[in-house]
């Protein structure tokens, strides 16, 4: 049953601009349509919270989060939102359409997927979460139904729904943890707070998923999932594909880790690591085929790229359609007299009245029989032409164009696009190689063309990037064919703040494209820290932003000896670190010493006395008679019941003898 005709969105105008057109999903929080925008005249993806939903304003913050988050992120591999709106009840997203299916689709119909495959997924996978994270964002909801795979073969992460900034908690309103339970890191389940770790462990359960055809935990319960996730190591994916090789079970377990600290620090890392296990494999262990792999569907065969296509999609086979069209012939049948009418009443036909012999001996037979003639010559004439010509179309020129704009080039002509990639030192990385069939070359007006697409050379120079502005590196580096990798900050007095020092591995090394540059980048000049230890708040905030640094102050003050109001303690101390121009020193205020109550001593043993005002924070001074000591206490500096402040000395003074 078709559930889109019972959905009251369908066919209707959404905030004067976007046609809602078919329902693509529904999930627990939004339904996602086709819609068209009659602004723009574009196709695009609408996800409209739930009415129902739309009364809460923490989930009204959560979609509108989602917006805003999504939007601070530019990378071909995520999902982009073009706006954001309210309609009446209706509060929605704006996306990017992408026509294909999910990475659970794919499963479902391929089981487990060959290696190659698998890191073809997981690589633009990465690339995604690696721009996240680097803008401080966590998706905390990896698993293969936010992954789309277009029909081009182009890999994109979808619903940031749950994203949250690394620094913030990570439960919702009710104390839930939120994400899928297959796919939650321990640190999530057990204390509810998460980082770029915790899509680390979700992509590695994912990449298990397509090596195997199967999840590393499961149960009858969520419960039992989430205690595996909690006490188990994820098995080796060789256990159950025999076989598989090592470096694949490496990084699954790099990945797994159930502690986040032996895991990569975020998705560039983990892509880094990915891309070194693809090249210690050879084109045998990457192309082997897994026991749980299920058989390709129709249409599916040699020609079929690492990146699956969109699942259960039948291509056309020459020959058939269009040919049978070519093939049909019209036959006219005369019945004979008694011949049953399609009603199945009996027709008799009567005998035909006296004409004149010759069949054209009717002036109008002549004329209806010459303009038979004519329409046929031209239906004859437009066959062959079809035939011949009419049915194919030849292959547009898209030679050094890039990817986008070729492939947009041959679906303006009609014609599906297949990609492949490989090494070119002529041709720029991105832009097109080669053509299949070539250019010029006749095709049949809905065949495919496979491009091939540059990665750029097969060995590239990494740059000398020193005292480049990092932004400015990244992209150096991107233009190379390089990946930018992870950043370390350290003092340095000839390269200014915010530039590079060096890179590693070092400039004017060779290394294949998509290797991955870390970068160690300037924090200016060390800076001494002064001491502003008990001094007035305003002067000790001159005295540091006159040394160059920012300051700000804790939540709370503290007791401390310093006079209230002044400053208690500072962070980073004097002489104990140096800090970069612009960094900041934490000030905490003093509430003064606090004062504590002295207890009478007097008449106790000595020990029993200075154990007594320890415990209560005192220092405690002993004096004893020049001559026959006693153990006893004679007197005490403060009396007791009077007020001293904590940390201070009390004098004791022992008894002597008689």
């Amino acid at each position: 049953m078709d559930t889109t005709l019972q959905d009251p969105l369908v066919g209707q105008l959404l905030d004067g601009r976007y046609r809602v057109d078919a329902r693509i999903a529904a999930g627990g929080m939004a339904t996602v349509y086709r819609a068209m925008d009659t602004r723009l005249d574009r196709v695009l993806a609408l996800k409209v919270m739930h009415p129902s939903l739309a009364v809460d304003d923490a989930f009204v913050d959560r979609f509108i989060r989602e917006a805003k988050s999504v939007a601070r992120l530019s990378h071909p591999n995520v999902v982009g939102v073009f706006d954001q709106g309210t309609d009446g009840t209706y509060v929605y997203l704006a996306m990017e359409y992408v026509a294909g299916c999910t990475l659970r689709d794919v499963l479902r119909e391929r089981g487990a997927l060959q290696p190659r495959a698998a890191l073809d997924i997981l690589e633009p996978i990465l690339a995604a979460l690696g721009a996240a994270h680097r803008a401080a964002l966590v998706h905390r909801d990896m698993k293969p139904e936010n992954v789309l795979i277009g029909d081009d073969g182009r890999v994109k992460v979808a619903d940031f729904g749950l994203v949250r900034t690394v620094d913030t908690h990570t439960t919702d309103a009710t104390g839930a943890v939120l994400g899928t339970v297959s796919y939650l890191a321990p640190e999530q389940i057990e204390h509810g707070t998460s980082d770029a770790c915790v899509d680390v462990y979700a992509c590695g359960v994912v990449l298990y998923e397509m090596l195997t055809g199967g999840k590393p935990h499961t149960g009858g319960t969520a419960a039992q999932v989430l205690y595996q996730h909690l006490h188990e190591d994820v098995r080796p994916p060789s256990e159950a594909v025999p076989g598989l090789a090592a470096p694949l079970d490496a990084l699954v377990a790099q990945a797994t880790a159930r502690d986040p600290r032996l895991r990569p620090p975020d998705a560039v890392a983990l892509l880094s690591s990915a891309r070194t296990a693809r090249g210690e494999l050879s084109d045998a262990q990457l192309d082997a085929v897994p026991p749980q792999a299920k058989e390709a569907p129709a249409g599916d065969g040699a020609e079929r790229t690492s990146v699956l296509p969109r699942a259960g999609v039948q291509l056309p086979l020459p020959g058939t359609a269009d040919d049978a069209e070519l093939n049909r012939t019209s036959v006219l049948e005369v019945p004979p007299s008694d011949a049953a009418a399609p009603d199945g009443r009996t027709t008799r036909l009567r005998p035909a009245p006296p004409v004149r012999r010759g069949p054209f001996a009717d002036p109008r037979r002549r004329i209806a029989a010459l303009v038979a003639a004519v329409l046929i010559a031209l239906g004859v004439g437009a066959g062959v032409w079809y035939i011949n010509s009419g049915q194919f179309t030849t292959v547009p020129a898209v030679l050094d164009m890039p990817q986008a704009k070729a492939t947009g080039t041959l679906r303006d002509e009609g014609l599906g696009v297949k990609v492949r990639r490989d090494y070119s030192s002529t041709v720029r990385r991105g832009h097109i190689i080669a053509t299949e069939p070539g250019i010029g070359a006749r095709i049949r007006g809905t065949g495919t063309v496979t491009l091939t697409v540059s990665r750029g050379p097969d060995i590239v120079t990494v740059p000398d990037l020193a005292g480049t502005p990092v932004a400015d590196a990244r992209r150096k580096l991107r233009d190379r064919g390089l990946v930018p990798g992870t950043e370390r900050k350290e003092f340095s007095d000839e390269v200014a703040k915010g530039s590079v020092i060096r890179t590693d591995p070092e400039s004017g090394s060779k290394r294949r494209p998509d290797t991955a540059v870390a970068l160690t980048v300037s924090r200016g000049t060390a800076l001494d820290v002064p001491d502003v230890t008990g001094d007035e708040r305003q002067a000790a905030v001159t005295e540091l932003r006159k040394a160059g640094f920012d300051v700000k102050f804790a939540d709370a003050p503290v007791h401390s000896p310093e006079d209230k109001g002044t400053i208690a303690r500072q962070s980073p101390g004097p002489g104990s670190a140096k800090l970069g121009k612009g960094e900041t020193v934490t000030l905490t205020l003093s509430q003064g010493p606090e004062m504590i109550t002295v207890p009478d001593v007097t008449g106790q043993n000595v020990d029993d006395a200075k154990q007594q005002l320890t415990d209560l924070g005192f220092a405690v001074e002993v004096k004893k008679p020049f001559l026959f000591p006693q153990d006893t206490v004679d007197t005490q500096s403060v009396d007791g019941g009077k007020k001293a402040p904590k940390g201070s000395t009390v004098t004791i003074r022992l008894k002597g003898a008689l």
